[in-house]
């Protein structure tokens, strides 16, 4: 969990930076490709998780 609230903090960071800064507007798409990767990931672990705790309550 700490390190998916550092990664979308990364993001948000790379984000500002893209967007205010003349000429660095790849941040802000490098940026909002991580933050979503940030996230399927997470909906990825969070299923799994979700997913065992099923299986066990059913044995």
């Amino acid at each position: 969990m700490v390190l998916f609230l550092l990664v979308a903090l990364a993001c948000v960071v790379l984000g500002i930076i893209g967007a205010t800064a003349g000429g660095l507007g790849y941040l802000l798409i490098i940026g909002i490709v991580v933050l979503v990767a940030d996230v399927a990931v997470g909906a990825v672990r969070l299923s799994r998780l979700s997913h065992r705790s099923r299986r066990r309550l059913l044995r």
